[in-house]
């Protein structure tokens, strides 16, 4: 069982962020600015104007634990805050923060790997969307770190530098066919984490060989463990199974993948009235050829789309947020991923994530206690 740890103020953590703005030109402290945004979202606001009317409306609260001698910014200076602030330093205070909280994932914590576009977030001066790479902790459901890229193309160097700043000894790391390279393969080894990797076209030859081992031509090669589940829901049963293979000596330049110990395949077979489909894919990883394992894996890997990306869409509207000048849609990004952590944090009610920021909106003690300031 994972050990979640008290809580840290969101003052105390954001006080690390440093000001580059004039102290005799500045009302408003930075680390409560930040810490009220975060509360407002918290409660439902969605953009600065929603952040600066709630702060004020809600100004005697927020005074039991901070100054605000100016009160609450407004939604101007926000905006000018947020697009001016770094994120990297911002990132940093963030990771910081979850590692106080979670300071040791666990053995065979699954980290998946995967980016998403906020895409009404470009402007004329950044034709791209903002492009996010997250790190998630797919049994916990909580976000680790993330890194911003210019485009989906460059997660490929986003990637690394991202794990460069986690703590993921011991846990397995899961990415998409993307970030399936040698380099990244290295990187995670590195940082002592184990991989599986998906294996698409993006791989051709590595794709091929893979096909080639399971037709029999070089020579049978069995599996060396199988597994299968059935679940049964929505009108529909979906059959997963799994097989693994130690024969990783059948696979092209086999040695350029540090660690490399097993390929697999993954098979999804859905039955919907009377139409089934089968989809197959192929992954490699550093883990042992354990079926049961890496099949666990592969399907924690999409908690990433369901738990995080879905819900920061549907429930906090980051398709939809059109902050676009300079970091100011990246930070405000950041602040979403501290309120989700905290949603999901809280095991005091059983409730969806819609539920949990009406109650936050409505109730002061419940607003304390995901912002851990209840004694």
């Amino acid at each position: 069982m994972m050990e979640i740890g008290k809580l840290v103020p969101l003052v105390e953590v954001f006080e690390g962020i440093a000001d580059w703005r004039s102290p005799r030109q500045t009302r408003h402290q930075l680390a409560e600015l930040l810490t009220v945004a975060v509360c407002a979202v918290l409660c439902g606001a969605d953009d600065f104007e929603a952040i600066s009317e709630w702060g004020k409306e809600r100004l005697d609260w927020l005074r039991g634990f901070l100054a605000l001698e100016f009160g609450v910014a407004s939604p101007d200076t926000y905006e000018r805050v947020f697009a001016v602030l770094d994120p990297r330093q911002f990132e940093a205070a963030f990771i910081n923060w979850v590692g106080r909280l979670i300071p040791a994932l666990g053995r065979d914590q699954v980290v998946a790997i995967d980016g998403k576009s906020s895409r009404r977030t470009t402007s004329k001066a950044a034709a791209q969307p903002l492009h996010l790479v997250s790190a998630f902790a797919a049994d916990i459901g909580v976000v680790l770190g993330q890194r911003a890229c210019e485009e989906k193309s460059n997660e490929i160097t986003a990637i690394p530098e991202l794990l460069r700043t986690l703590d993921v000894e011991n846990c397995i790391v899961t990415i998409d066919a993307m970030g399936t390279q040698t380099a990244i393969a290295q990187t995670i080894r590195d940082r002592k984490a184990h991989y599986v990797l998906c294996v698409k076209d993006n791989q051709p030859k590595l794709t091929d060989s893979i096909q080639l081992a399971l037709t029999g031509m070089s020579g049978e090669l069995k599996a060396d463990s199988y597994s299968e589940t059935i679940n049964h829901g929505h009108g529909r049963e979906e059959v997963r199974r799994c097989w693994a293979y130690q024969g990783i000596d059948r696979l092209y330049k086999s040695e350029q993948w540090r660690d490399l110990r097993s390929f697999a395949v993954v098979e999804r077979e859905r039955r919907v009235g009377g139409k089934t489909s089968t989809e197959r894919c192929y992954y490699i990883s550093s883990l042992a050829a354990e079926a049961e394992k890496i099949a666990h894996s592969v399907r924690s890997h999409w908690e990433v789309e369901n738990r995080l990306h879905w819900c920061l869409d549907v429930q906090f509207g980051d398709d939809y947020a059109r902050a676009r000048t300079q970091h100011a849609a990246h930070n405000l990004a950041l602040v979403r991923h501290i309120a989700i952590n905290m949603i999901r944090l809280n095991s005091s009610r059983k409730a969806s994530i819609k539920v949990k920021r009406l109650l936050a909106a409505t109730s002061d003690r419940f607003r304390c206690e995901l912002l851990g300031l209840m004694t």
